[in-house]
């Protein structure tokens, strides 16, 4: 279902009343609220959170996340590994 412009916008805002949130749980949030009705693609959050922060009528931070520093280990194993067998 398409979402009208400043739809998203209204939806996300409400989303975050209940605190700080990532892009993914704000999408998995207003998909789950609404009974699977509405998805939320990453085309159309991210810009929508850009054009919120720009409006300063929200904070953006930039954290890293558990699951990013588990991929990023894992990655460097790999490529750990890959430079032993070359050498």
């Amino acid at each position: 279902m398409e979402l009208l412009q400043g739809t998203l916008d209204l939806l996300i805002l409400r989303t975050l009343l209940a605190g700080p949130s990532h892009g993914h749980a704000i999408a998995k949030h207003i998909q789950r609220t609404s009974e699977d009705l509405l998805q939320v693609e990453t085309g159309s959050l991210y810009p929508a959170l850009h054009r919120l922060e720009a409006k300063a009528w929200i904070a953006a931070s930039w954290d890293l996340s558990d699951k990013w520093q588990a991929f990023s280990r894992a990655v460097g194993l790999i490529l750990d590994q890959a430079d032993q067998e070359v050498s």
